[in-house]
């Protein structure tokens, strides 16, 4: 039986400016909620913001803000400035690069986030304590480069009360495969990600969606496990075009 919603995900890179063209089409696409990435080039809550300004009902998440390059009390203050719709707004944080003390500092940020009154916060997670530290202190946690059957394992092992959302690399046309491939062996070779596919005993090409022929199967697959299917679009090329082609071919609702 079908369990999860589906939402889409994008790159911060793109801009405020590109996300605000394109999020008008996600909204009539069906999609649940639109994800935006935030990286050093890219401010995730920017581009939401500008989302915020063309859509009515779309939600809006970051997926993830790492805490050590962007500590909660910032996110906090962003959120404020840019006049965010609070009711739409979920907030993906992680630990980020540092390793020591990263269960502390996501357990702070939670705390921070929450005190400020932002309600609905999911935790990034690899490991069982993130993934339980976000299931008991926050409002879910956001799985990340795992196959149907792992995703299914991990939310059964946190109990039927825990959400749990899945962040799935994907790519409709032959002419996206190829920086999918370097996106996959991108993370197959950072040392944290390696270890977790080693952990599960897949290859890191086996938890993304290659083809338009595969996605009705993956889809069907991901939302029997889980709370949400965030289909993380790849495509040719970072241009509003390419983005829009992606999600009318994928969202729920035909356009």
């Amino acid at each position: 039986m079908t369990r999860g919603v589906v939402s889409i995900g994008l790159a911060g890179s793109l801009g405020p400016a590109a996300v605000a063209e394109i999020a008008p089409a996600v909204e009539a696409a069906g999609f649940h909620t639109l994800w935006i990435n935030d990286t050093p080039d890219g401010d995730a809550l920017a581009a939401l913001a500008a989302a915020a300004g063309v859509t009515r009902t779309l939600h809006l998440a970051t997926g993830v803000v790492p805490v050590d390059r962007r500590p909660a009390a910032e996110i906090v203050s962003a959120v404020a400035s840019l006049g965010l719709p609070t009711d739409r707004l979920t907030v993906g944080i992680g630990s980020g690069m540092a390793k020591e003390g990263a269960l502390a500092r996501v357990r702070e940020a939670i705390a921070v986030l929450h005190d400020a009154g932002l309600s609905r916060v999911l935790v990034g997670a690899l490991g069982p304590r993130m993934r339980r530290l976000g299931a008991d202190l926050a409002e879910g946690v956001l799985l990340n480069w795992v196959p149907p059957t792992e995703a299914a394992a991990q939310a059964e092992a946190l109990g039927a009360e825990a959400f749990v959302a899945v962040y799935v690399r994907t790519a409709i046309v032959d002419a996206a495969r190829a920086r999918l491939d370097a996106e996959t062996a991108r993370y197959a070779s950072s040392p944290n990600y390696a270890a977790n596919f080693a952990r599960m005993g897949v290859d890191a090409a086996d938890t993304t969606i290659r083809d338009v022929n595969e996605l009705g199967g993956a889809l069907e697959a991901y939302t029997a496990a889980v709370d949400e299917v965030v289909l993380r679009a790849i495509v040719p090329d970072d241009t509003v075009e390419a983005y829009v082609d992606f999600v009318r071919r994928t969202g729920p609702t035909p356009l």
